[in-house]
């Protein structure tokens, strides 16, 4: 985990380095301003037979006010390298799980929830940024000033100082037990983090739901029954951590009292002068508040803790699918072949979510693909761009195995049209050129004119300038829909796969768009999901899926005659007066 994010340094290790070396300077100079006040004291005040030397007392207290301003100055460096170095981190993490992120393959996305992923781009990153900033300056201070504190205690009055080294055992063994027990609620704290963010994930994009069926109560209620468990967690956590500031209290006020006790006879009994006394009580004072620095860092740290494994889940994260070393760089044509192809999601799956499926599609026809809900028609055309691999048998494209090909030559020439279209903040233009960012505003309007959109572009008042709001809220799903077929397009690819992407659009619009695609994109190999047969049934050959399982692969005419599910599907659909908008 150290090593993993300590890889995430870089641009900041000047800075890493330079704030405890401002803190150490810091320290040097608080450690020498007690000895020059005890110097005052023994020699400047009770100097001379109790005469005193006030030239001595302006000497020290120039050297005292050096210190005082050289200390000063190696805290204000210190605080602002510390503060660099931390953001910087933060910044270098983020943008280390952002970048790994969009390598990840279907199945590594499956892994993480969404809301998981944004808790610890954000929480998560802060917990560190903070607690990174206390290892810098708190963690390399607190320790370094007890340590010379001690050393200088020591050298004083090794009786004194004795106290302090059984106070600092005492509260150590105190601190461990307590981080112990600590991390484990601070763990599951930040996993309730994330079901909270779910909930608030879901009922923002979801919200006229929502309000459609009147169940705002019961989001209130999930959201808050979601709150509440991540303020249990960390109540129970910060009861464990809380109990350590009345600890180093009661250790302080201790240590002053015995000290002052003990000293005060030592005095009497000419074993210890008034100097040496204020000295000791001074790096007493040294002493625990470098143990009520360490005692806010051990909070932050262990929290952190929590979110650094997190963290680093996130950038070890290896995406299952990976270029070949020697990646073949073109895409020849559009031809398609499945070889006794299985495929489930995890690899310890009991049942194949596809199972045996063996078909050759030639370059340039268009391919039907029809099925009940579940029967896997999503996952065979995800196979042919290697958003998933197949876990048995193998998958071509032109010939050559899918696994074989650089990934982003070979997705550049299998564009898909998702079920779920999504589209992005800005304007109609901006989301296009997702397809191809060099397409020309010529290009883009005749990649809408083939997807049947440019009709309701052209009835906006910016037309292709129009701005589009996030998730693209601001269209119907079948402007949306087409929007999407016209980006798929600007990418000219081999391959065309529309999965179930014209559900949400008329049959007559559905027509023309199949029409455009025969017509303006012959040599293309199209593949279409469909729940309509209206949207299949011209295609060159049509499959059908059946919980997996290829059931038939034909003809419209064929299947009518020897597929029991396609005849079954066709007659349902077609009884009576048809489609109700053909």
């Amino acid at each position: 985990m150290l090593k993993t994010l300590g890889k995430h340094l870089y641009g900041f290790r000047k800075d890493s380095v330079m704030t405890p070396v401002f803190m150490i300077l810091e320290v040097i100079m608080e450690m020498v301003i007690p000895l020059m006040m005890a110097a005052i004291i023994d020699q400047g005040v009770n100097g001379n037979n109790g005469a005193g030397d006030m030239g001595f007392i302006f000497k020290m207290g120039a050297f005292m006010l050096v210190a005082a301003c050289v200390g000063l100055f190696a805290g204000i460096m210190g605080g602002k390298y510390g503060a660099r170095a931390s953001a910087g981190f933060a910044r270098n993490l983020r943008k280390g799980m952002f970048e790994n992120i969009q390598t990840f393959s279907f199945s590594n996305i499956d892994k993480f929830s969404t809301a998981g992923l944004v808790t610890r781009m954000t929480t998560d990153v802060s917990n560190i940024q903070n607690a990174y900033q206390m290892i810098l300056r708190m963690c390399i201070r607190a320790p370094f000033s007890l340590i010379i504190a001690m050393i200088m205690s020591f050298s004083i009055s090794p009786r004194l100082a004795s106290i302090y080294l059984i106070v600092v055992l005492l509260l150590g063994s105190l601190l461990a037990i307590m981080t112990r027990f600590a991390m484990k609620y601070f763990g599951e704290a930040f996993k309730k983090y994330d079901n909270m963010n779910e909930s608030v994930q879901e009922n923002v994009s979801a919200i006229r739901v929502v309000k459609a069926f009147v169940r705002e109560d019961y989001e209130k209620e999930r959201f808050g029954t979601a709150s509440g468990n991540v303020y249990k967690m960390f109540i129970r956590a910060e009861n464990i951590v809380v109990s350590n500031m009345p600890a180093m209290q009661l250790a302080v006020y201790t240590c002053i009292l015995l000290i002052s006790w003990l000293g005060a006879k030592m005095i009497v009994a000419n074993d210890l002068s008034t100097g040496n006394l204020m000295s000791l009580l001074a790096y007493c004072m040294n002493i625990l508040v470098s143990l009520m620095m360490l005692s806010m860092a051990f909070v932050m740290i262990t929290m952190s803790i929590s979110s650094a494994e997190r963290i680093a889940e996130v950038l070890n994260e290896e995406s299952d699918i990976q270029n070949p070393e020697n990646p073949v760089m073109e895409v020849k044509d559009g031809s398609i072949t499945f070889k006794h192809v299985n495929f489930g999601y995890h690899k310890t799956a009991e049942e194949w979510v596809l199972s045996d499926i063996d078909l050759s599609i030639q370059s340039g026809e268009t391919i039907g693909i029809i099925g009940g809900t579940g029967s896997s028609k999503s996952s065979f055309v995800n196979l042919i761009s290697r958003l998933y691999d197949a876990s048995e048998g193998s998958v071509q494209v032109a010939g050559i195995d899918v696994k074989d090909y650089d990934l982003d030559v070979l997705r550049n020439q299998v564009a898909v049209v998702l079920q779920k279209n999504v589209l992005f903040s800005g304007t109609i233009l901006d989301n296009l050129r997702w397809g191809n960012e060099n397409a020309t505003e010529e290009e883009c309007i005749r990649a809408c004119q083939l997807a049947c959109a440019d009709e309701f572009i052209e009835n906006f008042p910016d037309k292709y300038q129009t701005h589009i709001e996030q998730g693209g809220s601001n269209v119907s799903g079948g402007q949306k829909q087409r929007l999407c077929i016209a980006r798929a397009l600007l990418k000219k690819p081999k391959i065309l796969i529309l999965d179930d992407s014209t559900s949400a659009v008329d049959t007559a619009t559905d027509a023309r768009i199949r029409k455009a695609f025969r017509e303006e994109i012959p040599g293309t190999t199209k593949l279409i999901i469909a729940q309509r047969i209206s949207s299949v049934q011209d295609a060159d050959r049509i499959i059908v899926l059946e919980n997996g399982h290829l059931n038939g692969f034909g003809t419209h005419d064929e299947l009518l005659v020897n597929n029991e599910i396609y005849r079954d599907i066709y007659e349902s659909q077609t009884k009576g007066s048809g489609d109700f908008d053909e």
